[in-house]
């Protein structure tokens, strides 16, 4: 863009939808639920100021889209209407909105009958034809259609721009093309019905060939196929001249009447911000940060800015608009300290260490350091794989060295040995008695096992105290230095570029590889010095974080072990799965009584609903009659086809996700499966499993629990699986503190019979099996927050009979009726619920959600503090267990955490002691108040060990 003026337009609906759903659950009177929601509104202040940091605007607006119809509305009545209504707690933030973005000195504009887009389109349009460029500050892709030379997309809130090249990068079509492309296309969000199954790769391959849509349209009997019939289709229908009518954007609107002096674009000159009734509008809001920041009298515009952005920042970027919020969020709430506030202003010193003699002033620094942040570069973010590129160390905020070891490239400089440089951290790397500091150490401990160096002394991991903290917000270091100390830095793509451009970190200049690694370490030791005393202040709090300091420690062991896989198993499961997929279609060829694409929906809903006469159980966003998983489901009850197709759906997905791929993960140099647990992503606390996901091998069909048998032991040791016994229900009877549920797990009773002769008022002896399996049903459908609509449709009865089953559920266990309303009435006046052992397990939309997330975080409430409670006590387990093999028996390994149970493999000779010790070690880790029971299996395989 030229250095001429520059209008920014804001899509003000987009805005406030994001800063509604990315913002917590804000009120006026912090902790009143009652009190008027406001996290829409603190959303739309730092969104709005984090562009005005980034843009200078000459020009500007914030659209808002107003109710009512449009003309789109009276083209076509199904225009948006499957859109959810707005939320009513969003709806009354609108109007304050508008207030302060006008306060804050942007213009607004809200136009009757006329969508945001369209007066964004007609401004953008009349200010460049003018010579003015136009910034469009949305998240929006329908206005790339709008993009040229002189008007730009910007998306603040994900960094990404839509400039021509941008535009033509991410959709494979230019600028020009977009309007074609889209109605192509469609969008299933505003309920444009574009061409059926006609995506973006063909929408685009399709205008790149033939130059645009009306001359497409000319050739549109040269496609060939299924595409080529649903455009020739979509063409005579009038659907594609529809389409494109709904989605090309107005930019000639007549605005003449709310903007009087168009074309003239000083009537949209930003106003200077009116501190006096900004400062009102905070405290009547309840932003009591920004109201200070403001003070007692009227500021001068760029002091104004300054104090309202917040502390001053290391590296402004333009992809912070989301992390912002949370940042301003923390200052709200306290989590931002004076201390953070000063260090922004602080001067940074980097060393780059190319010498021995700043090479050992340095060690000499982390020797005598109370605590050191470290942080390593690498080539790979495979763990198992990744080797040392450089090293970066923290001991003093603002200050860091980095050490690159193995930077390649005509202008890399002479660099340190790589072997003589560990050699001489060795010493202090594999000292417990030196405390270090990392974000996500246990990556780290990996990359230092791989060039043969075991660290310890790791006593802190910024993520994982962010995790326990702030459980529902991002813990990546980028999000938690700009949440906690309002830093920004380089990111990994503005060293390394994205995509097929990126480069390796070692061919990154070594000064620039120096600042982004030495800014890693020097932001963790920052970040921590927010984090760890808000942890030091709360007994339970810090609890939780000590114990996943220590599962990090075992997962880590886990990891390192891996487990061995039976590559010759595999592939006979697959051969064998193969045959019977082929073997499904055709047997669904004859039910059909002629051949057909088993992927199709256009030929399903053929053969369903005009060859077969199956009933239509529901249709798609386009009137198109459905053929989904659910409909599957629901037809399979009462017809052989389409439960054909749900078993050839399940076991393809088997063979390609498991059988066919398990054996090519394993690592050359260890012959096993080295999977990664994700520590810090559930907001339950339990642990997440990928490459491969050991979690998801669907072991409800024989086909799916012969996949198991592929883990195995080597010659002379056997597998071992030990897993807790019903340990949901039995938190369940503690933290109810139901007298029935006690009884039956002291006495040692099948709970489930036991729930059977309750309900249906039978005595123990006289429960039948199916009387049992509904009781079952009922016992952890409750757990989840099941209601009689969902009970009635998993026992396959009415939902009247569902609700009486319910209700005499709970006359006979009236503790876990009271468990259940008191913890949901704990979770709208808190906003979390906690385990057994004081985990916080926030709830965003327990109080500002809309009606279905609302009963969706109620129903979580009920859950979460039973799948938390779980949680902790594998970890706790696994840590007992741990150290107690560490200490007696380290020839056995815990090769596997799933779920509620720990996968061991052990010599032989030691299968009575891990028989007796295991499980006593895991009914040990707590006193609940009923029994832990822990059940072990062994075999040759994880198959045959359950």
């Amino acid at each position: 863009m030229s250095n001429s003026k520059t209008l920014v337009l804001i899509d003000g609906s987009s805005y406030l939808y994001r800063a509604y759903h990315a913002m917590p659950d804000l009120r006026a009177e912090p902790g009143n639920p009652a009190s008027p929601a406001t996290g829409a509104i603190r959303g739309m202040i730092n969104m709005l100021q984090a562009l005005k940091k980034d843009v200078a605007a000459d020009y500007a607006a914030c659209v808002f889209d107003t109710s009512g119809p449009t003309f789109r509305d009276a083209l076509y009545a199904d225009y948006k209407a499957h859109r959810a209504p707005m939320p009513d707690d969003l709806r009354a933030q609108i109007e304050p909105i508008h207030e302060v973005v006008r306060l804050l000195g942007w213009p607004v504009l809200a136009i009757q009958g006329v969508e945001a887009d369209d007066v964004i389109g007609t401004l953008a349009k009349t200010a460049a034809c003018q010579g003015v460029n136009v910034v469009i500050s949305s998240g929006d892709k329908d206005l790339s259609q709008l993009v040229d030379e002189r008007i730009m997309v910007m998306d603040t809130m994900s960094g990404k721009r839509r400039d021509v090249a941008g535009v033509t990068a991410e959709f494979g079509v230019p600028p020009q093309l977009m309007i074609d492309y889209q109605s192509l296309v469609g969008d299933a969000v505003d309920n444009v019905p574009g061409v059926a199954k006609v995506g973006p790769k063909t929408a685009a391959k399709w205008l790149l060939e033939y130059g645009s849509l009306d001359a497409l349209i000319a050739h549109a009997t040269d496609i060939k196929g299924v595409a080529g019939q649903n455009l020739r289709d979509a063409i005579a229908s009038g659907q594609l001249a529809l389409s494109r009518q709904l989605v090309t954007m107005k930019t000639d609107c007549d605005l003449k009447a709310e903007l009087p002096g168009l074309p003239d674009l000083a009537v949209l000159e930003p106003a200077v911000p009116d501190a006096v009734q900004l400062r009102d509008f905070y405290e009547r809001y309840g932003f009591k940060a920004l109201a200070r920041a403001i003070g007692g009298g009227a500021a001068q515009p760029d002091a104004l800015e300054a104090v309202q952005s917040g502390r001053k920042s290391a590296r402004p970027r333009a992809d912070t608009a989301t992390d912002d919020m949370f940042a301003e969020q923390a200052e709200e709430s306290g989590s931002a300290t004076a201390e953070a506030e000063q260090a922004q202003q602080r001067e940074l010193h980097y060393d780059v260490v190319l010498t021995w003699e700043l090479f050992d002033q340095w060690l000499g620094r982390i020797d005598a350091a109370p605590l050191t942040a470290i942080d390593t570069e690498t080539n790979s973010l495979d763990e198992m794989k990744a080797e040392i590129v450089g090293i970066s160390l923290s001991v003093n905020p603002g200050e860091a060295a980095y050490i690159p070891l193995r930077h390649a490239g005509p202008d890399a400089p002479e660099q340190l040995p790589f072997d003589e440089v560990l050699a001489r951290l060795r010493p202090w790397l594999e000292d417990a008695a030196k405390p270090k500091l990392g974000q996500h150490i246990k990556y780290d401990r990996h990359v230092f096992a791989n060039a043969g160096i075991e660290v310890r002394g790791y006593v802190h991991d910024t993520m994982l105290q962010s995790y326990v903290l702030e459980v529902h917000r991002p813990h990546g270091l980028a999000s938690l230095a700009l949440r906690h100390t309002n830093r920004t830095g380089i990111s990994y793509e503005d060293l390394c570029g994205k995509g097929a451009h990126q480069i390796p970190f070692a061919q990154v200049p070594v000064d620039k590889a120096a600042a982004y690694a030495c800014e890693d370490a020097d932001q963790t030791l920052d970040v921590h010095g927010v984090l760890w005393p808000q942890l030091q202040a709360s007994e339970a709090l810090r609890g939780i974080y000590e114990l996943e300091i220590a599962t990090s420690e075992a997962l880590f062991r886990i990891e390192r072990n891996g487990v061995l896989i039976d590559a010759a198993t595999l592939a006979r499961q697959s051969n064998d799965l193969g045959q019977r997929i082929v073997q499904l279609e055709q047997e669904a060829y004859d039910i059909a009584g002629q051949p057909f694409n088993l992927a199709s929906p256009k030929q399903l809903g053929e053969i369903f609903f005009d060859k077969l006469g199956m009933p239509v159980v529901k249709k798609t966003a386009t009137g198109a009659r459905s053929t989904d998983e659910e409909v599957l489901e629901k037809l399979a009850e009462d017809y052989p086809l389409p439960a054909k197709l749900l078993e050839h759906r399940s076991l393809s997905k088997l063979k390609g996700t498991y059988t066919d791929k398990l054996a090519q993960l394993a690592l050359p140099r260890t012959g096993r499966v080295h999977t990664h647990y994700a520590q810090a992503v559930a907001v339950t606390g339990r642990l997440s499993s990928n490459d491969p996901n050991l979690q998801n091998i669907p072991i409800r069909t024989p086909e799916g629990r012969r996949v198991r048998e592929a883990f195995v032991a080597p010659e002379g040791r056997l597998i071992a699986s030990a897993d807790y016994s019903q340990i949901e229900l039995r938190i369940m009877a503690h933290l109810s503190g139901d007298e029935s549920l006690l009884r039956a797990f002291h006495e040692g009773r099948d709970v489930h019979r036991a729930t059977a002769a309750e309900v249906f008022g039978v005595e123990l002896e006289q429960v039948s099996s199916e009387q049992r399996r509904y009781a079952k049903v009922i016992n952890f459908g409750l757990i989840y927050g099941m209601s009689s609509f969902g009970l009635a449709k998993n026992l396959g009865i009415e939902t009247k009979a569902a609700a009486a089953y319910i209700d005499k559920y709970f006359q006979r266990y009236p503790g876990v009726k009271r468990y259940m309303d008191e913890t949901v009435e704990f979770a709208h006046a808190h906003g979390y619920v906690q385990t057994v052992f004081g985990r916080r397990l926030y709830l965003p939309d327990i109080n500002g959600g809309s009606g279905p997330r609302k009963k969706a975080a109620e129903r979580q409430a009920i859950n979460a503090p039973m799948q938390g409670t779980a949680a902790d006590l594998i970890k706790k387990a696994m840590v007992a267990v741990q150290a107690e093999l560490d200490a007696a028996r380290p020839e056995v390994k815990v090769i596997m955490q799933v779920h509620d149970e720990l996968v061991f493999e052990l010599p032989a000779a030691e299968q009575d002691w891990v028989r007796t010790e295991i499980p006593r070690l895991m009914a040990q880790v707590a006193e609940l108040k009923v029994p832990l029971l822990a059940e072990v299996g062994f075999g040759p395989n994880w198959d045959q060990a359950h």
